[in-house]
């Protein structure tokens, strides 16, 4: 099994992992945390009451007066997202082309320059009476105008816009990055100062980037359609398949895959969701029921981290007749409770351990089941707001949800769940590992 996983999943996915585009989109929803707990937490602010009726009367005598003001911080950040993503996904992929290909580019340049490319994106534009035209359209469902759609704020700009952005910032900084490799750029003398320098250096560069966007928009908007509606086609079909039972144990078990052949596997594959799950999650505050959302995984799927091991690291620390697993589960029992276990996992070893393996793929997925058909089936609400992921079990999904007392319960059962399947294999491991020390022990008695 171990060799299949290796030959198969973790050489590709290995080169996957180490693709510019992939690094650079790690970094931006790694960059994305502040904004989506801040912005969350002044929406957990505005729908508390809905979880709590007995709140409604304080809350409208209070909280709710300023609430337009409070809110601007929860439009401001996943309101805007794609621009946040947008920035530090073109500044890394930027900084990677400069110091891989030894460029002399800007990181700076690169991003304004993505910024700009993606700005050009967001009017809506149609082919009408000859002509190309702002859309302007006022009326009970929709604010249009002069091609920017409103919702909260200018709706492109939220996290229906991420890709889009992704999208826009590889056009613009490899077309940046083309054009000063065949020195398609104005060169000042050295004595002009470096900020001028760099303004005329990127001359060149912003008129094709125009350009190019220009020609790709106007083509779309020609057969009737923009970037956003082509994107959107597999972005629908990829976040539909996710919101699958089916879709949600693939991702799992690639996760757990790549994990057990030593390959960080929720690094990679939930840099790829990050966009899905952050849609989910504002779709949810806006009435939809979407269960992979937010943070699902570690509020629901690996509680105590990659492998759901809160149970399994409480069983080691105190229960486990074993010295080795004693001493490593009282040293992983801090760091368990936050989601935090590569202790465990290259301590133990899990990694490469065929007596661990099959627990470690079915435990999260065990929990992960029984989550999403809880949120599918509405009998807990939706993750509605972005918790930090090392929140301790029951804590994140309560707040996440909004306040729902049941999804707190849903999270420790899912942690009960996880350890009743690692259960049978940790006791065999652990008395395996007696034996093991009580052989040797003789041994050196001898």
């Amino acid at each position: 099994m171990f060799n299949f996983l290796q030959k198969y999943l973790m050489g590709p996915m290995g080169k996957v992992a180490q693709m510019k585009i992939v690094r650079a989109v790690m970094a931006a929803g790694m960059a994305s945390i502040p904004f989506t707990i801040v912005g969350s937490m002044f929406l957990v602010l505005n729908v508390l009451p809905v979880a709590f009726s007995g709140l409604e009367g304080i809350f409208e005598a209070s909280f709710f007066k300023i609430s337009d003001l409070y809110m601007v911080a929860n439009t401001m950040t996943m309101g805007i997202l794609a621009v946040y993503f947008a920035i530090v996904f073109a500044y890394e992929l930027t900084s990677i082309e400069r110091d891989e290909q030894d460029l002399n580019v800007n990181p700076l340049t690169g991003t304004l320059l993505a910024v700009f490319a993606f700005f050009m994106c967001i009017p809506e534009i149609v082919w009408e009476g000859g002509k190309m035209t702002l859309v302007n359209s006022i009326t009970d469902t929709e604010k249009v105008v002069n091609g920017i759609r409103m919702g909260s704020f200018a709706d492109r700009l939220g996290t229906s816009g991420i890709f889009t952005g992704i999208i826009m910032s590889v056009i613009a900084v490899e077309l940046y990055c083309l054009c000063v490799k065949r020195n398609l750029v104005i060169k000042m003398p050295d004595v002009v100062p470096p900020g001028v320098s760099r303004s005329f250096t990127a001359l060149i560069p912003t008129f094709v980037i125009a350009f190019v966007v220009m020609i790709i928009n106007g083509v779309l908007i020609a057969l009737g359609t923009d970037i956003f509606k082509v994107i959107y086609i597999p972005f629908s079909f990829v976040t539909n398949l996710t919101n699958t039972w089916l879709g949600i144990m693939v991702i799992y078990f690639l996760i757990h895959a790549l994990w057990i052949v030593g390959i960080h596997g929720a690094n990679i594959i939930t840099s790829f969701l990050t966009p899905i799950v952050l849609a989910n999650m504002a779709a949810n505050a806006a009435g939809a029921n979407y269960p992979l959302a937010g943070e699902f995984n570690n509020s629901y799927v690996t509680v105590g981290g990659s492998g759901a091991t809160l149970g399994l690291i409480i069983f080691i620390a105190f229960m486990a007749k074993s010295d080795q697993l004693k001493v490593l589960g009282k040293a992983s029992l801090v760091p368990g409770i936050f989601n935090i276990n590569e202790p465990i996992i290259f301590g133990i070893p899990i990694v490469y351990n065929p007596f661990l393996a099959l627990p470690f793929f079915l435990a999260p997925m065990a929990s992960a089941s029984l989550a999403y058909f809880a949120i599918k089936f509405e009998i807990v609400k939706p993750m509605l707001a972005q918790m930090p992921w090392p929140s301790p079990v029951g804590i994140g999904a309560f707040i996440g949800s909004g306040g729902d007392w049941k999804a707190a319960v849903l999270a420790v059962l899912c942690a009960i769940l996880a350890f009743a399947i690692w259960f049978p294999f940790i006791k065999f491991y652990d008395n395996k590992l007696l034996k093991e020390e009580q052989d040797k022990a003789k041994e050196l008695a001898a």
